[in-house]
């Protein structure tokens, strides 16, 4: 199989749990899902580091050459688009022989392959997740007629709200305080990574 990647970038995580640690971002293409909120160019191959990429060995050699501390704490984080369109055991794999925790985001619709180490859902309005549980889900806010209360029945360590951004991200991150201060299980996760620039 090959596997066609946006973008691969040396970076720090922008968000939720594993905010301010650094990871080789894995942006693969395409998503099965249309947000109209979503704030990520996933589409074509033609960012930095993108690509077509033939084998799963090939992939993973590419991302371990991006990586420039001691492998005892690589990590790739494998987002999109939607990543569990492409990532499929034979990269697990990959990048696990490479040395790499792998982190996963992912909108929870399609079924994960083994192997993964730090799950985080974001799941979507009139779709149900099949991925119930992982370790963080992070609930993109407000979505219009989304109680995150729904979701606290799931299997997860930890409960984020995440301020829609755009125009009204002022607005939605004051309403995500408040649903936080009056829910306190769940926090507030803030996309640091457009507040200092970076990828």
């Amino acid at each position: 199989m090959s596997y066609r990647v946006r973008e691969i970038v040396y970076t720090l995580q922008g968000e939720g749990a594993n905010s301010g640690k650094a990871v080789v971002l894995c942006r693969f293409e395409g998503c099965n899902l249309s947000c109209g909120f979503c704030d990520t160019d996933f589409q074509g191959i033609d960012g930095p580091g993108g690509g077509e990429f033939e084998s799963a060995f090939e992939l993973a050699e590419v991302v371990s050459e991006r990586w420039k501390g001691d492998m005892s704490n690589g990590r790739v984080l494998c987002t999109g688009g939607e990543p569990l369109l492409q990532l499929d055991g034979q990269l697990v794999e990959a990048f696990h022989l490479k040395g790499f925790e792998i982190l996963l985001e992912t909108n929870g619709t399609i079924e994960l392959p083994d192997g993964i180490d730090w799950v985080c859902v974001s799941p979507k309005k009139g779709r149900e997740p099949v991925v119930r549980n992982g370790n963080e889900l992070k609930l993109a806010f407000p979505q219009k007629d989304v109680d995150p209360g729904s979701y606290l029945s799931l299997d997860f360590e930890h409960f984020y709200l995440q301020p829609i951004s755009g125009i009204d991200l002022s607005s939605n991150t004051h309403r995500a305080v408040e649903y936080c201060l009056k829910n306190p299980r769940w926090a507030l996760s803030l996309q640091i990574h457009k507040y200092i620039g970076i990828p």
